[in-house]
């Protein structure tokens, strides 16, 4: 028998337990099959629901085009097993052990994939009409809001904030959004680029109060610090998330200052044995010299492989392979498509592409001439040709970059 035949028979022993049946997990569950692992893959989830993707939730699910989003995987056919409605309570790493409201799981490897969940509004958890959007339910609950076409006040005007407040106008309600911001996204987008997006919400019939904040909310009305009352037949809250990792406090797997578990280079955990992707972790970037934490879809699709890869490679004493992308997300808000790829706190030089009072135009951020990101509003050829350029780490030709006429692989230096 060959060392790799005999590795294959010792990997069909091995247990890999999933926990988060989100992107992330369900995406790391197919990816080992995919890499060839032939153990026993258990995937655990807190929701009921069969496994599904949230992007829908904030437009098809919401606006009631779509029932659900559920993932098109067989989980049957690829001898992955389900265990759904299933809240995980911790893990205890030297036994190898996940505990769960029913009961204890054993595993020979774990991977976290329990993603983040909203930041609530202090003081509003027991308001009638105050919702939060990020699972199936919430929609669920909010679709015949948007269907009566309720007066509604949106807390905060970051990316799930606008996407709602564009559903919400597609479906006829009256919408005002507080950001106790001066601007939208002011948490991650610097205030030349975003001052652009403030008009996007009267252009599209919403009103947007910034340096607001919310003093309380009281059934059907908003009251803000500044003595205003907002009438709200609905409120949806919308301030940001945080790793789901409230769970794993006394596990002695390390966690950041976010709360996030803390990778390593390999998604590996301070634990052995114990893996960790998607919104709920962070990582060390090579490409930008500092820890990064994304909270978006595309890392919750690359990570998986990273994982399960190194999960068969460890078998066949392989070199564990690096996570080291290029972070890459979108939005759909007010009738434009926007894109950002990168990470832009260090660079030194900006750039625009275009006129941002226009309905197409991109900016980029630069570093020694180097492109390290990119953000583009109704510009998808720019962010296909960024990425690859982020990627390849090409030196750019700033004057030539600034042409929205000229291709940007056309501007090297």
């Amino acid at each position: 028998m060959s060392e790799q035949t005999q590795d294959r028979a010792g990997d069909t022993a091995r247990r890999v337990v999933v926990v988060g049946a989100g992107m992330a997990g369900v995406q790391t569950a197919v990816a080992l099959r995919e890499a060839g692992f032939t153990g026993t893959v258990t995937l655990i989830g807190a929701e009921p629901h069969q496994p599904y993707d949230r992007p829908p939730l904030s437009k098809a699910v919401l606006l009631g085009e779509a029932e659900d989003s559920a993932f098109d995987v067989d989980f049957e056919a690829l001898g992955i097993e389900l265990r759904l409605g299933r809240e995980a309570l911790g893990v205890r790493p030297a036994d190898h052990e996940l505990d769960t409201a029913e009961g204890p799981v054993p595993y020979d490897v774990l991977v976290l994939a329990t993603g983040a969940e909203p930041v609530r509004l202090p003081g509003s958890g027991a308001v009638p009409g105050v919702h939060l959007l990020r699972t199936l339910d919430d929609a669920e609950r909010l679709r015949p809001v948007l269907a009566r076409q309720h007066d509604i006040v949106v807390v905060g005007a970051g990316w799930i904030g606008a996407e709602f407040a564009t559903a919400a106008r597609e479906a006829g309600c009256a919408v005002t959004v507080v950001e106790a911001a001066e601007r939208p996204h002011a948490g991650v987008l610097p205030a030349e680029v975003a001052e652009p997006m403030t008009a996007w919400y009267a252009e599209a019939g919403a009103v947007l109060r910034t340096h607001a904040r919310v003093a309380c909310v009281e059934p059907g009305v908003v009251l803000l610090d500044d003595g205003a009352r907002l009438p709200a037949d609905a409120v949806v809250v919308g301030i940001g998330a945080r790793p789901a990792t409230a769970w794993l406090a006394d596990s002695g797997i390390e966690l950041g200052t976010r709360g996030e578990v803390v990778a390593d280079a390999h998604l590996r955990t301070s634990a052995p044995d114990v893996h960790a992707v998607g919104d709920c972790a962070s990582f060390p970037s090579g490409r930008y010299g500092e820890r990064l934490l994304v909270h978006h879809w595309d890392n919750a699709l690359q990570g998986p492989r990273t994982v399960a890869r190194n999960i068969v490679g460890e078998a066949l004493g392989e070199p564990p392979a690096v996570y080291d992308p290029v972070p890459y997300f979108w939005s759909e808000q007010f009738g434009r498509f926007v894109q950002y790829a990168g990470h832009h706190t260090d660079a030194d030089t900006v750039l625009w592409r275009g006129d941002p009072s226009g309905p197409a135009w991109t900016v980029c951020w630069l570093r020694d001439d180097r492109l390290v990101a990119l953000l583009a509003v109704g510009r998808p050829r720019d962010l296909a040709q960024a990425r690859r350029l982020i990627e390849a780490g090409v030196t750019m030709n700033p004057p030539l970059l600034a042409d929205p006429a000229r291709p940007l692989k056309a501007a090297t230096a």
